[in-house]
């Protein structure tokens, strides 16, 4: 390894959401690690010939073990063991965290994009200012200009802003009432599904001054969960003898009720359009296993659906990456007895959430050498 670090390196920056889950995930484990901005020589000279594309966040172990991608980096670590491990025992709540997840890193994107560029004027300075720290005044306009025209594909247009904003505010609304009761989804440390929802409530709905303001104001207990998601270890003087386990008997707080329902209204239908035009694709082209899901590594869209959120037409890109992501659910769900299996099968009906997961459809995708991957099953 040719520099002297003897504790891991994260490569990231402080705006980016992917970033955040990480250095919120090192942070609660007091895992020894520093951060470096992607204008570094190295990262330049031998993380992206490595992982094939300028994609953050990255970590580099003081082994120079390379790992790409949030997930990736918590399982990292998981695996060798941590104070305080993001999976609960329950089955129940591990499945519900991966869908937390999934609508924190993917279905919460075009919310994150919409306040970040649509306000772009109201928080010009701020966001010049943040882009500029990591990449130097005269990519930062190039970059930013780029992030900004990633709107349409995300959804975001004149018609389903109103239904994004009120999305923001029902979703603040409903985590004020529930961490008013408990630090952390669910219970007293952080699950997988905090790591997911903390991407885009951290770096753009928390720090980005138009809807970090919203927040403060009307959410200050969603406020504090950010700060306690990033302070080292467990961050929780509000709740004296809560303690730092989850909550007992895979039990489900009642204060996420509306979560879930809110969960539910949005990821549908655009979740299952997307999975058609999944299978549709790999119906067509009949990918081997281990075929990168697009020809370029960069390439992270596959095509586009038309489709609805909120009740509002809309056409979404989709990232086959999001299979990536919820291929978890089914495969814990797998490893769980059959009592149990129709147990959680009952709760996730209960919810409206039983088509959450993508099931066996032949294929999922897999990361191998740092790319996304068809694999076939």
């Amino acid at each position: 390894m040719s520099h002297q670090d003897t504790v891991n390196r994260l490569y990231g920056v402080p705006h980016s959401l992917y970033t955040g889950i990480a250095r919120c995930y090192l942070r609660t484990q007091g895992i020894d690690y520093v951060e470096v901005p992607t204008s570094h020589p190295d990262f330049a000279d031998r993380i992206m010939p490595t992982i094939q594309r300028s994609i953050i966040p990255v970590l580099e172990t003081p082994e120079g073990e390379i790992v790409q991608d949030s997930l990736d980096i918590i399982d990292h670590f998981e695996k060798q063991g941590v104070r305080y491990s993001a999976y609960p025992d329950g089955l129940l709540q591990r499945v519900l965290a991966v869908i937390i997840q999934y609508y924190g890193t993917q279905a919460m994107l075009p919310h994150a994009m919409h306040y970040r560029w649509t306000y772009r004027d109201d928080q010009e300075v701020f966001l010049r200012d943040q882009f500029a720290a990591g990449v130097g005044e005269a990519m930062a306009d190039k970059i930013m200009s780029r992030m900004n025209s990633y709107l349409p594909q995300l959804g975001v247009n004149d018609h389903t802003i109103p239904e994004i904003e009120a999305s923001y505010e029902q979703l603040l609304d409903t985590l004020n009432a529930h961490f008013a009761e408990h630090p952390y989804l669910f219970g007293g440390r952080p699950s997988i599904a905090d790591y997911g929802l903390i991407g885009p409530m951290l770096a753009h709905l928390g720090r980005d001054p138009v809807p970090g303001n919203i927040m403060k104001v009307r959410a200050p207990k969603v406020f504090r969960w950010v700060e306690r998601m990033t302070a080292p270890g467990l961050d929780t003087p509000e709740f004296p003898g809560y303690g730092d386990k989850f909550l007992a008997d895979d039990a489900i707080p009642e204060t996420l009720d509306p979560l879930f329902a809110q969960i539910a209204d949005e990821i549908f239908p655009m979740l299952t359009d997307k999975l058609k035009f999944m299978d549709s694709l790999i119906a067509e082209h009949q990918p081997e296993d281990g075929q990168p899901v697009s020809p370029k590594p960069h390439q992270r869209y596959v095509g586009a659906v038309k489709s609805s959120f909120r009740g509002v037409p809309v056409q979404a890109g989709i990232q086959p990456y999001l299979l990536y992501v919820l291929r978890k659910g089914d495969e814990m769900l797998a490893e769980g007895s059959a009592d149990d299996q129709a147990r959680v099968r009952e709760a996730l009906s209960a919810r409206g959430l039983a088509e959450a997961l993508p099931g066996d459809r032949g294929y999922t995708v897999d990361r191998r050498n740092h790319i996304e991957v068809w694999e076939r099953r």
